[in-house]
């Protein structure tokens, strides 16, 4: 599987809200129900856009065999607050899991950590999914607490895990 890894741009979104789509569908990854998701086109450019604006975040796609399968953004913290964190969000479409997809996004978020000063990442992974954990803890996360009945998925409240990692300079 060839595999190509860039900053998004606003002309991406309709990739993204198709990949956020499948994502949705094939691991209840978001908040929201499966089909529930009412972002559109614009609203996701939008968000790409502020991305882009921001040098405390980055936004990150993964191309493979031509199609949009996987991305990563991170958030720092503002001037005064968790300034030298980052709280991310990763999805890797089924079709591209154990094909190095996820962990090559994760390579590419602790370099842009060092050089943007961010010394610590977060994230918070459905505490069943044993998959996502395991490379997590490869990559360097480790479980800081539980967030009991915190998320809905399937109509079923689910833990979630709460998971960070240090960025070595």
């Amino acid at each position: 599987m060839d595999v190509t890894l860039r900053e998004l741009v606003p002309g991406d979104a309709e990739d993204l809200l198709r990949l956020q789509h499948t994502l949705d569908k094939e691991t209840a990854f978001m908040m929201l129900e499966p089909g529930e998701r009412q972002s559109s086109v614009q609203q996701v450019a939008e968000m790409i856009q502020s991305f882009a604006e921001s040098a405390a975040s980055i936004l990150i796609g993964a191309t493979a065999d031509g199609q949009l399968g996987g991305y990563v953004a991170a958030k720092g913290g503002g001037a005064n607050r968790n300034r030298h964190s980052a709280y991310i969000v990763i999805g890797v479409q089924k079709r591209c899991q154990g094909k190095g997809v996820g962990s090559a996004l994760l390579r590419e978020l602790d370099a842009w950590a060092r050089k943007n000063g961010i010394v610590r990442l977060e994230l918070t992974v459905m505490k069943h999914n044993e998959r996502a954990i395991a490379l997590y803890t490869k990559s360097g996360f480790s479980v800081e607490g539980t967030k009991i009945k915190s998320l809905k998925v399937n109509g079923e409240w689910v833990d979630e895990y709460y998971m960070s990692k240090i960025i070595e300079a």
